[in-house]
């Protein structure tokens, strides 16, 4: 015990960026901070204001949206605090703090993915029956399905990584406190923490990963049973945008964990955390914003029935 020294705080040094740069970049991860908060946010209140959104698919959609707001937020706050301090550090009960929500609304927004993926599946291979099976009654239900599995998860994720033990070193190879490269840090036994990172992996992420597969491989082949150029324009025009946001999700995560290069949470590893973190979640509401008509058209009547109700 008298060789172990108590960690009160922990340096972020994922992103060496050179000081003469420092308000750059500070600039650049602003804006870009700013326009996923203001985008998600769009989307969030624009379903909530016009009924003509209130479906199961825009119920799902809000979710992710706050999911990737909150997301965003759990790490680009401490990151922007950091670039304008001297020290980019965050205390030990910060950086539990921050798993725990980049724990949760990341799976979250991963579960949310698989539920737009089903909700698609049942409007193009059982269109006659949408109503009956997609209703609001198992809609709540999957929604908190989802919050208490990913809590349950992110929580005991945190849980065991409090009861780890750290040494002199303090210094985290990322820009936020990643559970991975926490672990590299702990001087003692880190077996069981590792074993449910891979257990809770395939629940959270290959799980969800195959059933967004099969339920796009059941669309395909209801489609190919009766071809046409209509039936194949509505595929794409109805699943597009979910499919781009797919793309991205699980094109980032198996690039930073799947295909590691070295050192998994290099340079690297923090450019593609970087990818997961505050590129994705920005660009899903422009992807659903520009492909989808009905939230052009919801935010034109929200717009219109503002103007209308205002005296002047």
């Amino acid at each position: 015990m008298n060789n172990k020294t108590v960690i009160t705080h922990f340096l972020l040094l994922g992103l060496p960026i050179p000081p003469e740069h420092q308000q750059l970049f500070f600039a650049l991860f602003l804006t870009m901070y700013l326009t996923t908060f203001l985008g998600n946010l769009l989307i969030v209140v624009l379903v909530q204001l016009d009924s003509h959104l209130h479906t199961p698919m825009y119920l799902f959609l809000s979710n992710l949206s706050f999911s990737d707001l909150c997301f965003s937020s759990v790490t680009m706050l401490k990151l922007l605090q950091n670039m304008q301090s001297q020290v980019p550090s965050i205390s030990y009960a910060g950086c539990l703090t921050q798993i725990f929500f980049f724990l949760l609304f990341g799976y979250l927004g991963n579960f949310l993915l698989v539920a737009m993926a089903y909700d698609r599946y049942v409007a193009i291979c059982f269109p006659l029956h949408y109503t009956n099976i997609m209703s609001h009654k198992l809609c709540t239900c999957l929604l908190l399905v989802f919050w208490i599995m990913t809590s349950s998860h992110a929580m005991m994720h945190t849980l065991l990584a409090a009861r780890l033990s750290f040494c002199e070193n303090n210094v985290l190879l990322n820009f936020f406190c990643d559970l991975f490269v926490l672990l590299k840090l702990a001087c003692s036994d880190t077996y069981v923490n590792e074993l449910m990172i891979h257990i809770m992996g395939v629940i959270v992420i290959v799980i969800p990963f195959v059933l967004i597969v099969i339920s796009y491989a059941k669309i395909i082949s209801s489609i190919l049973k009766v071809p046409s150029s209509q039936s194949i324009h509505k595929v794409f025009s109805t699943c597009g945008s979910h499919l781009s946001v797919v793309s991205l999700f699980y094109g980032t995560i198996i690039g930073l964990y799947l295909c590691p290069s070295g050192d998994n949470f290099s340079l690297k590893g923090s450019a593609m955390a970087m990818m997961y973190t505050v590129v994705t979640p920005m660009l899903n509401p422009f992807i659903y914003s520009l492909r989808n008509r009905d939230m052009k058209k919801a935010l034109i009547r929200v717009i219109c029935s503002k103007k209308i109700s205002l005296p002047w």
